[in-house]
């Protein structure tokens, strides 16, 4: 990984000495350019489709930008799948959280506060103006050197994921998006005035930053990105804590925009995508000193479950679950954790009891079908994979794999190959995709079925494959 960042900072060096034309990124070259690297990033399969921690950053990223006045791009907001402490802005206000972001703070307001900096680097421009310091002659140029960098990770490598990231904040903070001093100081003074116009404290920002560098670090390697990438760190602790010194929230401060708790997302993030053996233990010790908080008994759970102790797994969701009994989160990683126990049968009564919910329905309805063809009834597991897929939200990939399945069961063999071929598509593999629909195109022989298969094919010849890591762990 050292070696990497060193090729990285190495190349970066080279393009930023490199003399070109001075010029100002209009507003379409900077869409342009966002919809560029969302693709590079998008391709990789790094952006993560957890649909609890998507849905809070949503409700926080749009509670910040809702009271703002009109802005010339529209705000998304994207989980990476890396552990480490950053968040960064793109071109076009496209912003990214890491899943270690939410794993390391505490409360709402702190990631809140994060996430108003990244907004406040958005409307201030601060990625133009990089850009326009950068001297680069053409805006496309810019994506291109993320993808040759990209393209130098080792195919493979067990760092991939992490390679990728890496790749991708090192030409976008330390290249076309490395900002001033002054930069950082007025997006922190941004914060702290969008906060002030949601039910967000200030505080939280101040909060996360002096959090983060009170922590003993052993050597650069271990500095957070989110300081590396972020300059003046100790300035701006400083400067915050002089402009929040005196400071009290209106009279007419709006109550919190409705949210989760955030130490259930934070220990679902880390329960379902954090490295087992490190946060185990850390865990364990927390629940000793905790052992009714609900959040605790459900990350350990998901944790567990991810390893050979499921039993043990069950045992802490279903203590979560005695705490807070109708939560559809517990409730959905109860039954899926059901179904790896070979409870299929409870799996099942447990899913359709939150089949409806407005966030965690769809994925209920995916589990209750992987049930469903453990217990037999082919028919509903497929009518239920069919409603999923036909829904086209991301994290689904695998329901085609499990449609494949159904249709091997049935001897509907054309079918199978054709499932299976989107499956592979979905999940990047293109050589075994093509050799599914193709295997699919001879053997069709509705006309429908084929045409889909057909433009499965051509997609995967025109622009490869793209989507991110599902959610799912079945």
């Amino acid at each position: 990984m050292r070696q990497f960042k060193q090729t990285v900072s190495f190349i970066l060096t080279i393009v930023l000495l490199c003399p070109g034309t001075t010029f100002a990124i209009s507003i379409p070259d900077e869409l342009k350019l966002g919809k560029e690297y969302l693709q590079l990033i998008e391709d990789k399969g790094i952006i993560l489709h957890d649909p609890v921690a998507q849905k809070m950053i949503d409700i926080v990223g749009n509670a910040i930008v809702k009271p703002l006045p009109p802005q010339p791009f529209h705000f998304d907001f994207f989980m990476i799948d890396d552990d480490s402490f950053n968040a960064f802005a793109t071109p076009a206000a496209n912003i990214f959280v890491h899943r270690g972001l939410i794993a390391s703070l505490d409360n709402m307001d702190e990631f809140a506060g994060i996430l108003a900096h990244e907004i406040g680097h958005a409307v201030g421009r601060h990625v133009s103006q990089a850009i326009d310091r950068s001297k680069i002659v053409a805006a496309g140029s810019i994506a291109g050197i993320v993808a040759g960098i990209l393209v130098g990770a080792a195919a493979g490598s067990s760092e991939a994921g992490q390679a990728l990231t890496i790749g991708s904040m090192a030409a976008g903070q330390s290249a076309m998006l490395t900002f001033t001093r002054e930069n950082e100081t007025e997006a922190d003074q941004k914060a702290v005035l969008f906060l002030e116009k949601t039910g967000y404290s200030p505080q939280g920002i101040l909060d996360s930053l002096s959090k983060i560098r009170q922590t003993d670090y052993q050597g650069i390697e271990n500095i957070p990105d989110y300081f590396k990438t972020h300059p003046g760190t100790a300035s701006r602790v400083s400067h915050l804590s002089g402009i929040l010194a005196d400071y009290k929230p209106g009279p007419d401060k709006p109550a919190p925009a409705k949210n989760f708790d955030y130490s259930m997302v934070k220990y679902r993030v880390i329960g379902l995508y954090s490295d087992t053996d490190t946060f185990i233990p850390k865990i364990e010790i927390a629940l000793q000193n905790d052992p009714d908080n609900v959040s605790l008994h459900y990350g350990l759970g998901l944790l567990y479950g991810r390893t050979t102790r499921i039993s043990e797994g069950l045992e802490q969701l279903n203590k979560a679950l005695a705490k807070d009994p109708f939560e559809p989160m517990i409730l959905l990683e109860l039954g899926r954790l059901c179904i790896r126990n070979t409870e299929s049968p409870r799996a099942e009564t447990i899913l359709d009891s939150i089949a409806d919910d407005p966030l965690l329905g769809d994925w209920a309805i995916f589990y209750r079908s992987i049930a469903q063809i453990e217990n037999g009834n082919l028919p509903a597991a497929q009518k239920g994979l069919e409603h999923v897929v036909g829904n086209g939200k991301p994290g689904f990939e695998k329901a085609n794999y499990h449609l494949a399945e159904i249709m091997s069961r049935q001897s509907k063999q054309a079918l199978s190959h054709y499932y299976l071929g989107v499956y592979y598509a979905r999940i990047r593999d293109e050589q075994n995709a093509v050799r599914q629909l193709k295997r699919a195109l001879a053997t069709l022989d509705d006309e429908k079925m084929l045409e889909k298969a057909q433009n499965e094919l051509e997609n995967l010849k025109g622009k490869g494959n793209t989507g991110g890591r599902q959610d799912g762990r079945m």
